[in-house]
């Protein structure tokens, strides 16, 4: 079975409070984008214990310790008579890029898993397994629009128009942006109003009513942040921001051909144009 884990984007995300427990509650809209990986999953020999081929993109960890792996290894424990399988990945988006790659190539796994070996295990507990292994891997099993709040695995489906958008990414290369450090340059606050309500205003409305907390802090090391959305906004994006914790850089615009004029224009970086109504 060969599957293509898709990236995402946070069109807004809020970081609302610092938890007990060291986490933070957050109120985030993900929508799915069509850059994506390629994931191959197949049967292993009989008794043969379960393998993970990477290319592509450099990974920066071992196969044992790759989300896949993980996946793997969660599904195992729930299900303990699946069997082993010869699992490909290759590499396209880019990593520490606020896309959410590794998540995905997650909870792809768990899908194909669940479809090459006929587990039968509903998409809801496949949902609950992901939120086992990172805070995004939930999103990719519904893949649709969805408002994540708490840590960031309470989703809820938003409805959203996105006919006619057409979105550029550009990530700077060598210029990543850990989870860890982009918590630790944030200030929480609270919202009076909740990012879903905003989900049904036009695009060319989405400025000044969506926002990342991470980009403070995140733009005022990597530079690179604010060039970016200038430059999309002046290739005629109606609406900018960094996904997640960055350092990538998403611009949303009216046509095809504008997206695909921003990143003709952009040098020293992984780049990706296509329709934001992707799924």
């Amino acid at each position: 079975m060969i599957l293509f884990p898709n990236a995402k984007i946070n069109l807004g995300l809020n970081i609302l409070r610092r938890r007990p427990d060291g986490y933070h509650d957050l109120e985030t809209l993900m929508l799915p984008t069509g850059w994506a990986d390629i994931l191959e999953i197949v049967p292993a020999a009989p008794g043969e214990a379960t393998t993970l081929t990477c290319s592509g993109r450099p990974v920066a960890c071992p196969p044992e310790k790759n989300l896949v792996m993980k996946a793997w290894r969660a599904l195992k424990a729930e299900r303990p008579d699946m069997p082993g399988a010869d699992i490909y990945l290759r590499k396209i988006v880019p990593d520490g890029a606020g896309l959410g790659g590794g998540s995905s190539d997650a909870a792809f796994t768990l899908v194909g898993l669940n479809e090459v070996f006929g587990l039968g295990i509903s998409r809801e507990r496949l949902a609950a397994i992901a939120a086992g292994i990172g805070a995004d891997c939930p999103f990719f099993i519904h893949n649709r629009p969805m408002l994540a709040t708490a840590t960031g695995t309470v989703l809820e489906p938003v409805e959203m128009n996105l006919d006619g958008l057409h979105i550029a990414i550009a990530k700077p290369e060598g210029r990543s942006v850990s989870t860890a450090a982009a918590y630790a340059g944030v200030t929480p606050r609270e919202r009076p109003s909740s990012l879903a309500a905003a989900a049904s205003l036009p695009a060319v409305q989405w400025e000044g009513v969506f926002a990342n907390d991470f980009e403070a802090s995140v733009g005022a090391r990597l530079p690179e942040i604010e060039q970016l959305k200038g430059h999309m906004r002046a290739a005629g994006a109606v609406y900018s921001a960094m996904s997640g914790s960055g350092s990538a850089v998403f611009g949303i615009f009216e046509s095809a051909k504008m997206a695909e004029s921003a990143i003709a224009a952009i040098s020293g970086c992984a780049c990706w144009s296509g329709p934001l109504a992707c799924r």
